[in-house]
């Protein structure tokens, strides 16, 4: 459980939500992938805590209680400018720059802030999952998940939990699921829906239809660009990052290490939290002695 919630402010003047975990320390902000909500890091946000750092979990714009924006401005590079602006409030506050751990969406709105939109937002970053150019038939696979059911969505909780059985069949099925309860909102007809504003996908499908010709292109020299610590995390069983593909971000970005979780598949920190995390916290160990 975190220590307290906080409102902090995206690039639009967007309402973004974040638990914090741990008093004081050097600050990490947590940044989820697209259809997650701040909840996917609560276990990394508490191991974080207990090793000295103060974890900063974010909602991004349009996903859990953070302000869904008008208009639907859900481009990549707009999450980029959301990590801006809230690393930008610590460097005024605090006179620090925060790491930024990002998963998937997260990852690439992290690498296009500090590699793209402006440097020197973050001291270092740690890009879990995701990588400039990802499997297109494993990107398809997650947007299809996403779609299926953001219309019509579920008549209980434990239907949710269903469709995620089936779609994640080497996760263990949770005992309890008070965790997925809190990527769902029950609307007035009785029914759940995703925690996420649903014009996010739709973009993907049919909204900015350069966006996807571009984004592989935009990451690759975001990458290149990199001079801050950097640690990659996959996933073993990653849907959407392979071998090939680690090989070639390792090339554009020749300082950076890297971890592979076994066991773990695209969502890393839910399949092997106590892996990842371990992985994180050894980057920031090496860090601290550099």
């Amino acid at each position: 459980m975190s220590d307290t919630q906080i409102d902090l402010q995206g690039a639009d003047g967007n309402r973004l939500i974040a638990d914090v975990f741990g008093k004081t320390g050097r600050p990490a902000l947590l940044f989820h992938g697209g259809g997650q909500t701040r909840h996917a890091w609560d276990a990394t946000g508490a191991r974080l805590a207990k090793v000295g750092l103060q974890a900063w979990s974010v909602d991004q714009r349009g996903h859990g209680d953070s302000d869904w924006v008008k208009g639907g401005s859900y481009r990549f590079e707009d999450f980029g400018r959301d990590v801006v602006a809230v690393a930008d409030r610590f460097a005024e506050e605090a006179g620090r720059r925060p790491i930024a751990i990002g998963a998937s969406l997260g990852g690439i709105a992290s690498l296009l802030a500090e590699g793209a939109l402006k440097p020197g937002t973050l001291s270092a970053l740690v890009l879990v999952d995701i990588t400039p150019r990802m499997d297109p038939s494993g990107v398809n696979k997650i947007i299809s998940f996403m779609s299926e059911r953001m219309h019509d969505g579920f008549g209980s909780v434990e239907e949710a939990a269903d469709a995620i059985a089936s779609y994640l069949p080497h996760r263990s099925r949770p005992k309890s699921l008070d965790g997925l309860s809190k990527n769902l909102r029950r609307h007035s007809d009785g029914r759940y829906r995703w925690h996420w504003d649903p014009r996010f996908i739709e973009q993907r499908h049919d909204g900015d239809a350069d966006e996807p010709h571009h984004i592989e292109a935009d990451l690759m020299a975001a990458a290149r660009a990199l001079t801050i610590p950097v640690l990659l995390v996959r996933g073993a069983r990653s849907e959407l990052v392979t071998d090939a593909h680690v090989e070639e971000f390792m090339t554009l970005v020749p300082h950076a290490q890297y971890a592979d979780v076994k066991g773990a598949g695209h969502m890393v920190a839910g399949d092997r939290n106590d892996a990842f995390a371990g992985a994180v916290v050894s980057f920031l160990d090496r860090l601290k002695a550099a």
